[in-house]
């Protein structure tokens, strides 16, 4: 159906009293872990609608029939999901005392859900923090094996200057370490063992374009034949 031109002009003003209303709270980590945590789509939506009654509308404890207003799910099935829920420990149901009046009522808690989340939270830290860890420990061993090959093509221990230089190849300069051990086959090669000959043909191959061991050994050959 068409609309008026009435309703037209009324559509910016409805679109600001919507953003007026506000917004709801929801932890980023839900979307994030609800997977993890073997929640479905439907579980995650009727989570989003119990935060929404409480914050939006003051209810702790909405009913089964408010809840199903608002979901495209029958109420059996919106009474299996807030069951699941509760049986894996998601979602809890507190009894509440009014201090003033002693009445007693109940209320949604979702406290459980967000400790639940926060351990998925921490277990992907601690995943990221030994990826890490595993990550420097091969860098590490790999910068080890490189100092070691080039000792033994030297046949003496590397001075704190010669480790240095090989530091700066590869944390400064970015050359990758097998292009590195490509240059000190070169030198070998050359007869030319020394580091300010393997540091020039390392500028070369960078002033080349020349990124992996296969380019260096062509640009070598070529450059032997002429």
């Amino acid at each position: 159906m068409r609309r008026s031109d009435n309703d037209t002009k009324e559509l910016p003003s409805v679109l600001l009293a919507g953003w007026q209303d506000g917004n709801v709270d929801v932890p980023y980590w839900l979307f994030k872990y609800y997977k993890q945590l073997g929640l479905l789509e439907p579980d995650v939506m009727l989570i989003l609608h119990v935060m929404a009654f409480k914050q939006k509308e003051n209810k702790d404890f909405p009913t089964l029939e408010e809840l199903q207003t608002r979901m495209s799910l029958p109420q059996e099935k919106v009474i299996a999901v807030l069951q699941k829920l509760i049986r894996e420990q998601l979602l809890r149901i507190d009894e509440i005392e009014d201090p003033v009046t002693g009445v007693h009522s109940e209320a949604y808690n979702l406290w459980p859900l967000l400790e639940r989340l926060a351990e998925c939270r921490i277990d992907e830290h601690r995943a990221e923090l030994a990826a890490r860890k595993q990550a420097e420990r091969t860098s590490k061993a790999e910068r080890k094996d490189i100092f070691s090959i080039f000792e033994n093509e030297f046949g003496r221990p590397l001075t704190p200057m010669e480790l240095e230089s090989i530091s700066g190849w590869i944390d400064k300069d970015g050359y990758p370490e097998e292009l590195i051990l490509a240059g000190l086959k070169e030198a070998v090669f050359a007869g030319k063992l020394h580091f300010r000959y393997i540091d020039r043909i390392l500028l070369e191959w960078q002033r080349n374009r020349i990124t992996t061991v296969e380019q260096a050994k062509e640009h070598s050959q070529k450059f032997r034949s002429r």
